[in-house]
Order: C-alpha cells, then sequence, then structure tokens
C-alpha cells in the first residue's frame, strides 16, 4: 500500500524537489496548517455550490461574500501559520454556510412554493423524454414551462428528486417522475433510456459515447465535446428530445417519497412529543450525505434495515439512495423514513433538529437523536463543519475518513466532537440504543 504523505503544496516556486512539498512547507508551514487550508478550501466550495443557486434565483448575501474572500485569501501563501485560525476559520464557514442553506432555502420556497410530501415513481411512460440531472431548479422550471404541451415528459434523477415536492413544479402534469438512482448511476441510466439529457450542475460525469450526441449541460456544468446551452433556451435540448425514440411503459413499482418541508415534519411536533413521552419513538436517526460508489457505503442500507421498529430515520442527500425504496412503515402517523431533501436541503434537517430541541427542552446532544453520515465528495465538508459549528457530537461518519484528515486533526475531531468512524452496522446500533 502507499504511503500517505503528510501533505502535499506546490503553491510557490520553493517547493522541495521543485515539484511539492510533501513533509513540511519549506516556507514553514506545518503539514497539518496545509490539510487544514485543504478543508477550507473544500468548505468554501460547498458555500459557493449553495450561494450559486441562491443568486440564480436573485438571492445574494454581502456577508457570506465577504467571508468567502477573506477565506481564499487566508489560504495563499505565506498568509497565515496558525492552526488554532483555521479551525476557528473551519467553524465559521459552517456557519457561513447555514446562512447560504437558510438563504437558498427561501429563495426555493418563495418561487417554488413549501415542499409538500409527495410519490415519485421511478420508470419511463410512453412517449418521447427529456431527464434532467443535477441541483438547478430554477433550469427545471425552466424546462418544464419550454417543454409544456410539447408532448414531451420530463423526468428527474438523482439530486433533482426534491423538485417533485415543490408544489409549482409539481403542478406540470408532464413532469412524470425519476429515471435511475443517485449521481453514479448515470452512465447506466442515461445509456439504457434514449432520451435528451439536461446536466444543470455537478456531479456530471464524462458521458459514453452511448449518450454523448444526447447530452446536454447548463450553466456551471461543462463537459468535452459536449453541447452547453447558454441562458435558459431549451430549444436544442427539445428539439433532440423530438428526434429520438420514444420511451416506452415500463412497470412502475418502486416510488420514492420526497417533499417533507420543515413545516410538515414540525407540524407533526405535538404527536412526535407524544410518541416519544409514551414510549412509542425511542430514537431518531439522521442517515444521508454523499452517496459513494464504494463496497463499504452498503453499510447505510444494512443499518437502516437493521433499525427497531421505534426509531424514525431523517434522511437528506443522496446517501438516502441507498435505502429509500425501503417500505418502513410509520409509527401511528409518523413515517419512519422521512425524506428531507438532497444537501442544498440539509438546512431544513438543521431546522428539524433545533425544533425538537426546543420542543423537549434539551440540549441538541442530549435528545434521543444520532446523525450517521456519508462524505463522497468536497462540498460536503460544509455540511460537516455546520454540524460542528453547532456544537453537535457523536457523529458517526463514513464510509472511509475524509482524505484531508492526518492524526492532529482527527485528535481535534475525537477529542472535541466525539466523531466516530461507522463500523459494524449492528454492533453501531447497539452501542447507540444501550
Amino acid at each position: 500500500m502507499q504511503e500517505k504523505l503528510d501533505m502535499f503544496c506546490y503553491q510557490c516556486s520553493q517547493t522541495a524537489g521543485e515539484t511539492g512539498c510533501t513533509v513540511k512547507g519549506v516556507c514553514g508551514k506545518e503539514s497539518t496548517v496545509a490539510r487544514l487550508q485543504d478543508n477550507l478550501l473544500f468548505a468554501i466550495k460547498g458555500i459557493s455550490a449553495y450561494l450559486y443557486h441562491a443568486r440564480e434565483l436573485g438571492y445574494t448575501d454581502p456577508e457570506v461574500d465577504a467571508f468567502l474572500e477573506r477565506s481564499f485569501y487566508s489560504t495563499l501563501t505565506n498568509v497565515n501559520f496558525d492552526v488554532g485560525e483555521f479551525v476557528k476559520l473551519a467553524l465559521e464557514a459552517g456557519q457561513m454556510n447555514i446562512k447560504t442553506m437558510q438563504l437558498l432555502k427561501k429563495a426555493n420556497i418563495d418561487n417554488y412554493g413549501e415542499p409538500t410530501p409527495t410519490e415519485v415513481p421511478v420508470g419511463s411512460v410512453k412517449g418521447p423524454g427529456i431527464l434532467a440531472t443535477g441541483h438547478s431548479l430554477k433550469a427545471l422550471a425552466e424546462l418544464l414551462k419550454q417543454t409544456e404541451g410539447t408532448g414531451i415528459n420530463v423526468y428527474t434523477h438523482s439530486e433533482l428528486l426534491p423538485a417533485h415536492g415543490y408544489p409549482e413544479l409539481r403542478k406540470y402534469d408532464h413532469l412524470v417522475g425519476q429515471l435511475g438512482g443517485p449521481w453514479f448511476d448515470q452512465r447506466t441510466t442515461f445509456k439504457k433510456y434514449p432520451v435528451a439529457v439536461l446536466g444543470t450542475s455537478n456531479c456530471v460525469l464524462v458521458p459514453t459515447a452511448d449518450y454523448k450526441d444526447r447530452i446536454f449541460t447548463l450553466g456551471v456544468a461543462q463537459l468535452p465535446g459536449v453541447k452547453h446551452i447558454d441562458g435558459y433556451d431549451f430549444t436544442p435540448l427539445i428539439e433532440k428530445a423530438k428526434s429520438l425514440p420514444e420511451l416506452e411503459d415500463e412497470p412502475r413499482e418502486t416510488v420514492f417519497t420526497t417533499g417533507f418541508g420543515g413545516s410538515t415534519v414540525l407540524s407533526l411536533a405535538d404527536k412526535i412529543k407524544e410518541l416519544v413521552e409514551a414510549g412509542k419513538i425511542k430514537h431518531f436517526f439522521v442517515v444521508g450525505g454523499c452517496d459513494s460508489p464504494k463496497p463499504q457505503a452498503k453499510y447505510y442500507r444494512e443499518f437502516v434495515q437493521k433499525l427497531p421498529g421505534d426509531t424514525v430515520v431523517l434522511t437528506i442527500a443522496c446517501g438516502k439512495y441507498r435505502f429509500n425504496d425501503l417500505q418502513l412503515g410509520d409509527i401511528e402517523g409518523v413515517p419512519r423514513l422521512i425524506d428531507l431533501g438532497q444537501c442544498n436541503d440539509a438546512i431544513v434537517g438543521i431546522d428539524i433538529v433545533a425544533a425538537l430541541s426546543e420542543l423537549f427542552g434539551l440540549e441538541i446532544n442530549d435528545l434521543p437523536l444520532t446523525f450517521v453520515l456519508s462524505w463522497m465528495e468536497q462540498k460536503a465538508v460544509s455540511i460537516l463543519w455546520s454540524l460542528l459549528s453547532l456544537g453537535i457530537k457523536g457523529i458517526y461518519l463514513g464510509p472511509i475518513m475524509p482524505g484531508w484528515v492526518n492524526d492532529d486533526i482527527l485528535n481535534v475531531l475525537v477529542e472535541n466532537y466525539d466523531i466516530k468512524p461507522i463500523g459494524n452496522p449492528e454492533q453501531d446500533i447497539k452501542n447507540i440504543l444501550g
């Protein structure tokens, strides 16, 4: 096995061997500082992604903008060498991410209404189709307007599943369902269905020859040799969809339920309190995050399957695709599996946890609540630091530890926040529930 480098910094011409500093910076920068700089940049990327989608809808925040400038600047060569300061900046990034997600939530609700629970069938129906993937609700809204009355069916994929919960998007009859599941199944899904495909943000993969001529990108998303749409004029996409073979009706037995907005869940607050006090709900789990193609990610399905029937699972982001086809039933009207949306909607989970804290008069860490999270890519770091900035402890994290974590950083996370790597599902459940 290749030995893990302490750091890799190639910011300046002084680098060791003129390639990169791998143990300590020639400038004097310690490896932990370099890793915390990487961590901060990852968190900034997450904030930028959420801010981008808020800005699409006309919402901005000058305080967040100023923080991004200051944080980027702090990672430049010979600016900041203080390990403690970079931990503070990471926690501040968590707070700025919460602020940004609140802004995006407001932008989405103001434009598309408050989400409500909605069943979304998986599979195709007769007729031509367009499949939209990514995070941009604005792109999907514009696409639905332009395809109304054309006979083209519009489907969501992966990150756009929660769009079905918004009433101003759901009102379009030709938004007919979902094709495929998590982001990494796209090569299989896009090959299987002869539809025009629209990639609206991150999580697009370089296409295979099977569908390269019928995939389009928009906004920040771009792929080599793939047509890019400027603005929101989807004429080329629509013409491509019309030229392709029609899809056939498929059995649509798998149904995803999404759209549990904050107000929907909080409307159950009195019932939840009653069930908890009666011992009928023993524990809440927030299980979600990025879905990863790593084999270790099967942990999350096994974990949810093995939970006792007196527990409730709140799920968020693509990690839900590991288990959101499971029928877990309900506890006297409270669903045992509540899909709060994508990573963009993580603020809803934070709001609900804060509301539970107020409902029971307990600190968050004293609630019968455990976070079991998966991470895959960089911007997920921003949500982790958002949770840590709220003082949340005892988070289970997997399927592997983030690559920027060295022993020094892991010690801080364990000692200050009791971060736990996931292990065996049965043993972890036993440890949590006692």
